[in-house]
């Protein structure tokens, strides 16, 4: 654990270590978040990040099933159209 000092600006440098661990660069964005007691650093991504639905989850998928000969015949013939 390390510890930064607050400079009369209310800038503090987060050591480099931590930095280089998080691959932080300069001009990485940061949400902060006041949880009483103590202060939380977010860095803010340009992405919200991709939830993927569970496995369980029921499939979208209406059409007859398909055996992995079926499927591996069908990417044999597309991809020799595509020769």
């Amino acid at each position: 654990m390390e510890t930064v000092a607050l400079s009369s600006k209310g800038q503090f440098v987060l050591p480099k270590s931590i930095r280089d661990q998080h691959r932080w660069d300069a001009g990485t964005r940061f949400l902060v978040v006041d949880k009483g007691t103590e202060v939380v650093l977010k860095p803010v991504t340009p992405f919200e990040p991709t939830i993927f639905e569970p496995a369980d989850a029921p499939s979208v998928y209406t059409g007859k099933r398909l055996s992995l000969a079926d499927m591996d015949a069908a990417i044999s013939m597309e991809a020799g159209a595509r020769k």
